[in-house]
């Protein structure tokens, strides 16, 4: 209880900042705090032991029963609206990003499944995607940290740099949007980015994001599979994975009935609220686990591996704008 006390009051701590701050995501304001107070040498002692429990069930359990939720932000009619040709060039862009960015994480020597929880960092939907992968692959909270730092830098620094690249590059306000939500990786982080250019552009970025988060589901399903025939994949229990976790089947089941079910604003307001605090309270949980120090010395190749990756993602998605 006490990890998870201190998580709750991160996230309270964190929704403070954005309210005073806007352009701060809530979820990124989370991270950084969780990486901030992991290097204060007066809390270290308490987050490997005291807090520990309570700080390793939040990142685990409350990021699966988050995005669990996150899926009922989903609407299959919303995403087809989009139009073939966007969905697809959106798939597609995820999938050249997911494929490049493991192989240069293969390339540069990345250790333990770093290029794996980066790629799906990177292509997919930020932190809450290095989550849900790394329940899959059983990777350490350490292991999942750098990915979690990256990914959370990287998003950060789209905030700043996208809109400056909004009108040298010739985009119309929707456009923008489409770019912003096709390249971003946080969902928090598309909205600070895409609001900038007016509601239009802000719901078109949600939309084209949302259809990155739905890819998570047969990624994570994929991977599954992968580990299940790699040696049969045994885990600490002596168990193979389930093809489909069981959190993915939630988040499946979520978007369908976020698709059938008509629900009423104020119940979509209301798990969007507790959906929101979870994940933050995740997100504090994985940041505790980074070690800038140890960054430094020993993550150049990771940070190499995400800001080439970061690179190719907006790039491929300004191209995916040019052909819708």
């Amino acid at each position: 209880m006490p990890g998870v006390g201190v998580a709750g009051a991160a996230a309270l701590l964190a929704w403070g900042i954005h309210t005073v701050v806007p352009a701060i995501p809530l979820l990124t304001a989370s991270v950084a705090l969780g990486i901030l107070v992991a290097q204060l040498p007066s809390t270290r002692g308490a987050l490997t032991g005291t807090l520990a429990p309570g700080l390793s069930l939040a990142a685990k359990k409350f990021m699966r029963l988050g995005i669990v939720l996150l899926g009922l932000k989903l609407s299959l009619v919303d995403i087809a609206h989009l139009g073939w040709i966007s969905i697809v060039t959106v798939v597609a862009v995820l999938v050249v990003t997911f494929v490049a960015t493991l192989w240069l994480g293969r390339l540069f020597g990345l250790p333990g499944h770093q290029p794996l929880l980066i790629a799906t960092g990177f292509s997919i939907c930020g932190a809450s995607a290095i989550g849900a992968m790394s329940h899959v692959v059983k990777s350490k909270d350490e292991e999942t940290a750098t990915p979690v730092a990256l990914v959370t830098l990287c998003g950060t620094l789209a905030i700043a740099v996208l809109p400056l690249l909004w009108h040298p590059l010739g985009l119309n306000s929707l456009q923008f949007g489409h770019w912003v939500g096709a390249s971003v990786h946080d969902v928090g982080q598309v909205v600070a980015t895409a609001q900038i250019a007016g509601s239009a552009a802000l719901a078109v970025a949600i939309v084209v994001k949302l259809t990155r988060v739905l890819m998570l589901a047969p990624m994570v399903a994929i991977t599954s599979v992968v580990m299940r025939k790699r040696e049969g994949a045994p885990t600490a229990g002596g168990k193979r994975p389930p093809i489909v976790p069981l959190f993915v089947a939630g988040f499946i089941f979520a978007v369908l009935v976020r698709t059938f079910v008509p629900l009423p604003a104020s119940v979509t307001d209301a798990v969007d609220t507790v959906q929101t605090a979870l994940l933050a309270m995740a997100l504090f949980g994985l940041g505790t686990a980074v070690r800038l120090g140890q960054l430094v010395r020993t993550g150049w190749r990771a940070l190499l591996v995400a800001l080439l990756s970061w690179t190719l993602i907006a790039a491929l998605g300004w191209g995916a704008v040019q052909l819708g």
